[in-house]
């Protein structure tokens, strides 16, 4: 945990100015992390997935996850580690039995999660005053 909110301070409260004070939550004891980490061990990227009750306020359903706090490292990006890192979130939802993942993506990223095979809906929202849209993809094989 302390390497997932390492890499989560870099980027979001570091670079994008987000306050630590919204940036950990109650969420993180019970969501399942993944983290990226580079040939010598060093962090490279995180994020995290909320399941069952603790997404059930973002999703609107029980059968729908939520990714969020992905994070890469300024290092890092480039590499393809946002893209594992969504794969190996979306690899823990369908173990969990969960049919789709929902998301709330930076404006900026939206082209990465569309070519993951997201799609936005709604309207732009701002969370930690940063514009976001909300994306869905369907699992397959859920």
């Amino acid at each position: 945990m302390a390497a997932c909110f390492a890499v989560r301070t870099e980027v979001f409260v570091v670079e994008q100015s987000v306050p630590a004070s919204i940036e950990y939550d109650a969420y993180d004891a019970d969501a399942v992390h993944v983290l990226a980490v580079g040939p010598d061990g060093a962090p490279l990227g995180t994020g995290r997935l909320l399941y069952g009750d603790a997404a059930l306020g973002k999703t609107g359903d029980p059968a729908v996850g939520s990714l969020g706090r992905l994070a890469v490292t300024a290092a890092a990006r480039g590499l393809g580690v946002g893209a594992a890192l969504v794969r190996a979130i979306e690899e823990q939802a369908l173990r969990l039995g969960l049919s789709a993942v929902d998301l709330g993506a930076q404006t900026h990223a939206l082209g990465f999660y569309e070519r993951l095979g997201y799609a936005a809906h709604g309207p732009e929202f701002q969370d930690a005053g940063i514009a976001h849209r909300a994306m869905r993809r369907t699992l397959a094989g859920s």
